[in-house]
C-alpha cells in the first residue's frame, strides 16, 4: 500500500485517509462524511480545517458523487495490488422518511416494523438521531409505550423504550407530551415490575428514561405519585446496587428530583429508602454516587422519621462520620448537616454514646482543624457544644479536644 501513488484529492485532509463517503463543505473544501461530521461535534471552534473560514455546526453538507465514482473505480483497478473497493455509502436520512415511520406506529399491522427500523436508524448514528429527534420521534413512540401497557404486551416494547432515549430532547413538543402524563409514569413502572425480569436492557432502559420525564414532569404529576412508585424504586435500586451503576446514578437522580413534592419525603422514607442508600453507600460506589446519597440522605434526615431510619440501620451513623473528609466537599457539607440534626433532635442517651464511639466526635473536632470552609467548622463545633458534657467525662476521647474546639 505504501508503493502506491495515491490521487492527492482522494485523501480526506482530516484523516489522511482514501475518502469512502466525501462531502462538500460550504468553503469549497471536500472531506470524508465521517470526519468533518466528527470534527464539527468535538472541535471547540467550528471552523474549516483547510481554510480557517467559520464552518457552522448545523451547516449541510454537499455529496460528492462524482469524486466518490471515481474513487470507486480506482479501488477497482487497483484491487490486484491490495486496495479494497469502498462501498457506496448508505443515503442520508431524510426528515420525510422519519415522519412517515412517525405515521406508522399510529397503524397496527405497520407499527412493530416502523420500530424496528426506528431502532436501526437511532442506533446507526448521531446524525439520524438528530433527525428523529427534530422529527418528534420521541414524542410518537410514547403512544406506542402507554399502549404496549394497556395491553400487557412485550413486542416491541424494547424497541420504543430504547428510540425514546436515544431520540428524546427537552423540546417544547416533547415536555408538552410528557409533562403531566400519570400513563407513563404507569408504564415506566410496569416495565420495572417482576413481569419483565428477564429483559435486562429492557429495564435498564426504562430507569434512564423514568429519569428524563422526572426532569421535566410537571409539580401536579409529582404530587400524585403513589406508594407503589417509590415501593418499585426502591426495590430496583436494590437490585441494581450491585450490577448497573448508570441505571444506579438514574434511580437516585429521580428521588431527588421527586422529594421536594407533596408527601413524598415521607412515602422515600416508609419504603425503606435509607436502609437501601446506606447498603449502597457501604460498597464504595464511588464520588459522584456518594454525593448523592448524602444529598438524598441530608433531606430525608430532615424529619423525625428520616432520622429513625438512619439510626435504626447499624452502620447509619458510622457511615455518615466515616465518609467526612474523604470524598468531597459536598459530601462533607451533607454529612455534617446529617450530624448536627441527629446531634440536635434524636440526641436519645444511646445516641450520644454511639456518636462517640463510632468516631463520628473526633471527625468532628478533626474537621475544626482540616482545611475547609468556615461554616462547616461552625457547624462541627455546635455539635461538639451541644453534648460536651457527656462526650467529655468518656474515657473513650481526651478532655482537651473540648476546651480547645467546643469550649465550657
Amino acid at each position: 500500500m505504501e508503493d502506491i501513488d495515491v490521487p492527492t484529492y482522494f485523501i480526506c485532509p482530516i484523516s489522511l485517509q482514501i475518502m469512502k463517503d466525501p462531502v462538500t463543505v460550504i468553503t469549497g473544501i471536500t472531506y470524508d462524511r465521517e470526519s468533518i461530521e466528527q470534527w464539527l461535534a468535538t472541535a471547540e471552534e467550528s471552523l474549516c480545517p483547510v481554510t480557517k473560514q467559520p464552518l457552522p455546526q448545523d451547516s449541510d453538507v454537499t455529496p460528492n458523487h462524482t469524486l466518490r465514482r471515481l474513487i470507486q473505480a480506482w479501488c477497482t483497478a487497483n484491487a490486484d495490488l491490495g486496495i479494497d473497493r469502498i462501498p457506496t455509502p448508505k443515503s442520508v436520512l431524510s426528515m420525510s422518511h422519519v415522519l412517515k415511520l412517525n405515521r406508522q406506529l399510529k397503524a397496527p399491522q405497520l407499527c412493530f416494523g416502523a420500530l424496528k427500523i426506528l431502532d436501526g436508524l437511532a442506533n446507526e448514528s448521531e446524525k439520524n438521531r438528530k433527525c428523529m429527534a427534530e422529527a418528534g420521534t420521541a414524542s410518537a413512540v410514547v403512544s406506542v409505550i402507554v399502549k404496549c401497557f394497556r395491553e400487557r404486551r412485550n413486542v416491541g416494547l424494547e424497541e420504543a423504550v430504547r428510540v425514546l432515549h436515544l431520540t428524546w430532547k427537552p423540546s417544547p413538543d416533547n415536555i408538552r407530551v410528557v409533562h403531566d402524563n400519570f400513563d407513563i409514569i404507569e408504564s415506566i413502572l410496569w416495565i420495572l415490575q417482576d413481569d419483565h425480569e428477564n429483559l435486562v436492557e429492557l429495564k435498564h432502559l426504562a430507569v434512564l428514561v423514568l429519569k428524563t420525564i422526572s426532569e421535566v414532569a410537571s409539580s401536579n404529576l409529582m404530587e400524585r405519585l403513589q406508594y407503589k412508585f417509590f415501593d418499585v424504586i426502591v426495590a430496583t435500586l436494590r437490585e441494581y446496587r450491585t450490577s448497573d451503576h448508570q441505571a444506579t446514578k438514574a434511580l437516585l437522580h429521580v428521588l431527588g428530583l421527586v422529594l421536594p413534592w407533596g408527601r413524598n419525603r415521607m412515602k422515600i422514607i416508609e419504603a425503606g429508602a435509607i436502609y437501601e442508600l446506606i447498603e449502597l453507600e457501604l460498597m464504595h460506589p464511588g464520588k459522584h454516587v456518594t454525593e448523592l446519597i448524602f444529598c438524598l440522605l441530608a433531606d430525608l434526615c430532615a424529619c423525625a422519621d428520616g432520622r429513625a431510619h438512619l439510626l435504626n440501620h447499624a452502620a447509619g451513623i458510622a457511615v455518615v462520620s466515616k465518609r467526612i473528609l474523604r470524598i468531597s466537599p459536598v459530601t462533607d457539607d451533607r454529612a455534617v448537616d446529617i450530624l448536627v440534626m441527629i446531634a440536635r433532635h434524636s440526641s436519645i442517651k444511646e445516641v450520644v454514646a454511639e456518636m462517640l464511639s463510632v468516631g463520628a466526635v473526633a471527625k468532628m473536632c478533626l474537621m475544626i482543624q482540616a482545611d475547609c470552609d468556615d461554616n462547616l467548622k461552625k457547624k462541627a463545633r455546635g455539635v461538639l457544644k451541644l453534648h460536651s458534657n457527656a462526650w467529655r467525662a468518656s474515657p473513650c476521647i481526651n478532655d482537651y479536644i473540648f476546651t480547645k474546639f467546643a469550649g465550657n
